[in-house]
């Protein structure tokens, strides 16, 4: 037999191209629960690349990769930045003042911590993207503050609005001060659609150094790197490249839990929905057999007619590398558009249901965000493919050792 031949036997086992309703019905099947699977796996994937896009480019585009900072302030932050510039993994440097206070507006009084960033253009150069937006909005104001969407909704303040901050004072020591009441004007509310957005406050570094830090001096700098899973390393030679005093914090200290959970998730799922896939290639397994079984008088005569027990085969391993093609074709493609259309749907039972299920306060992003990538899609259709083939070949060597004559003579 040549291979049109058997693949036209194969197509016709698979599909409803004539007689055998049987064998059809039980491909279908087979091919349903393939799609299923696909689809499911492939709409997760997707959604936890989502998170971990999401973590990567907006909550990480946000919080320093590394922040360098010096046990008694860093007065010295000008003569430093040079040293760390010249680090090749270096892309970016920001010196900022780290200070805790109480924001008060009315009855309503928050805790955080807050950051004065630079909004002037002397260090121009230097700036990376997380204050350009928001430090736009307060460069014309001394006293200006950004805060979060969530720091702002609970605080119910509006731009334009004047707050109270509660700056406490150093207790003890030769620099002892007194807690401080300053005021600032709110210039502008950020929202990133992130946990950020439930704690941060910009202020410009100057009036942050002059009004809200004990010392007067720089926290730190915080470092944008061009490796954001090397900052260990870079960070331990950043240092050492600094006087004695200064030490690194970097992301995955303060984040690092959060995205190891993301990617920790993400390949728990996949297992989970990949052992799927493969009850979906079990069940072409039993139906396959029961296709050999209902084709036992077709094998028996194509025998007869000249056929190998390998042609005969080759039949079914054709039959079930067909199930396994459309299957995954039509799971990937169905994978995909669910996904698509996810953020949507999730959009609207929201708005249906007058519920959000994603808030700040508890999950890293408030919407749920979608990342469809190509090689999950080609990955997960030819492991599905390749199960469905292999799952193939014991209803095929069944087949092969039918005896067409003892068929014959059950038939007779």
């Amino acid at each position: 037999m040549s291979f049109a031949e058997k693949l036209r036997i194969a197509l016709r086992y698979s599909f409803a191209f004539g007689r055998g309703h049987l064998s059809t019905f039980l491909s279908s099947l087979s091919m349903l629960g393939l799609v299923l699977a696909i689809t499911l796996l492939i709409t997760v994937l997707s959604v936890m690349n989502g998170f971990d896009r999401e973590m990567r480019e907006r909550i990480l585009s946000l919080v320093p990769h590394i922040t360098l900072q010096a046990h008694q302030g860093m007065s010295d932050w000008r003569a430093r930045i040079g040293p760390v510039l010249a680090h090749p993994d270096v892309v970016a440097v920001r010196p900022f003042v780290q200070f805790n206070a109480l924001f008060m507006q009315g009855r309503r009084i928050e805790t955080a911590q807050g950051l004065g960033v630079v909004s002037s253009g002397e260090m121009g150069a230097l700036l990376t993207s997380i204050g350009q937006d928001a430090l736009i909005d307060f460069m014309g104001t001394p006293n200006g503050l950004v805060l979060g969407r969530g720091l702002a909704e609970r605080l119910a303040v509006q731009p334009g609005d004047s707050l109270t901050l509660i700056v406490p004072g150093q207790a003890k020591g030769e620099r002892a001060s007194a807690t401080r009441f300053v005021q600032v004007q709110l210039c502008g509310v950020l929202d990133t659609g992130t946990e950020l957005d439930e704690s941060v406050a910009l202020v410009d570094i100057n009036f942050a150094r002059g009004k809200l830090s004990a010392e007067g001096a720089v926290s730190g700098l915080q470092v944008e790197t061009s490796d954001l899973f090397d900052v260990a390393r870079i960070g331990w030679e950043l240092v050492q490249n600094l006087p004695p005093g200064y030490y690194a914090t970097n992301w995955m200290q303060t984040h690092g839990n959060l995205y190891a959970a993301i990617q920790l998730s993400r390949d728990l799922v996949s297992i989970l929905l990949f052992s799927i896939i493969a009850v979906a290639a079990f069940n072409v397994v039993s139906s396959l057999v029961l296709v050999v079984f209902d084709k036992q008088g077709d094998i028996a005569i194509l025998r007869t007619l000249g056929a190998s027990g390998g042609d005969i085969g080759w039949v079914f391993v054709l039959q079930g590398a067909v199930i396994g093609l459309v299957g995954a074709v039509l799971g990937c493609l169905f994978g995909i558009g669910l996904a698509l259309a996810v953020p949507t749907l999730v959009e609207g039972l929201e708005r249906l249901l007058n519920y959000r299920f994603l808030s700040t306060d508890v999950y890293p992003v408030s919407f749920l965000p979608v990342d469809v990538l190509a090689s999950d899609v080609l990955l997960v259709g030819g492991v599905a493919w390749g199960m469905c083939v292999l799952a193939a070949l014991y209803p095929a060597l069944r087949a092969a050792r039918l005896a067409p004559a003892r068929i014959l003579h059950q038939d007779a």
